[in-house]
């Protein structure tokens, strides 16, 4: 069962860049919007500014690529183990770049989600990813757009959706501000999205992969 029922959940991130979910996720577990905690941050970029971010607050901040593991299967094996080491309940990919392997989904079945800037499966894939998706968008004419929350899978942006919000696109939007207002919303949603996890409002392991 993936339903945590109320409980304090433990949380591990993964994210690449600057770590601005993370952020995110820090205040409100700090604040006690949610009650929780950020276990440890793991970025394949060494100069992530999601691992300083996780530093400065005394949260265990990793760097696990494929310049601390040549091979993908034992980089896959080692983000597993911290997780594992950290007692991770509920894995979060915010803004991590790199698609994950099957020691760590096979030791966290429905455990592991993903944020993506868009109204999947729309404008998801793999290379799809930043400015490129809200580009995607724009150039499709779409009057919305969004952030979708899913379980992830062994591809890219695929695994069922746990939850979606809506953002309206304007005929005057650019990349970048099509961009800043998704971000901001993206924040929030995320916050919202695991404390309805957390509560069991939404129970992950009640979510197939089966007909996707």
């Amino acid at each position: 069962m993936n339903n945590f029922a109320g409980a304090f959940i433990r949380l591990g991130v993964m994210a690449s860049h600057g770590g601005t979910n993370l952020q995110a996720i820090l205040d409100a577990c700090s604040s006690g919007i949610i009650y929780g905690e950020v276990a440890v941050v793991i970025s394949n970029n060494s100069n992530s500014y999601a691992l300083e971010r996780a530093r400065k607050v005394g949260i265990e901040a990793i760097h696990l690529s494929s310049h601390t593991h040549s091979n993908p299967e034992q980089l896959d094996m080692a983000v597993r183990d911290v997780m594992i080491k950290h007692k991770v309940d509920l894995l979060i990919l915010a803004g991590y770049m790199k698609r994950l392997g099957k020691w760590i989904l096979e030791s966290f079945p429905n455990k592991v989600i993903n944020s993506h800037p868009s109204l999947l499966p729309l404008h998801g894939g793999r290379g799809m990813y930043g400015d490129r998706v809200h580009d995607s968008v724009l150039k499709s004419g779409d009057n919305e757009s969004g952030i979708t929350i899913h379980l992830v899978d062994l591809e890219y942006d695929h695994g069922p959706i746990v939850s979606q919000t809506k953002v309206c696109v304007s005929p005057d939007d650019s990349v970048s501000s099509l961009r800043n207002r998704i971000q901001r919303e993206e924040h929030s949603f995320w916050i919202k999205t695991i404390e309805r996890i957390r509560k069991g409002e939404i129970d992950l392991s009640k979510i197939s992969f089966e007909t996707l």
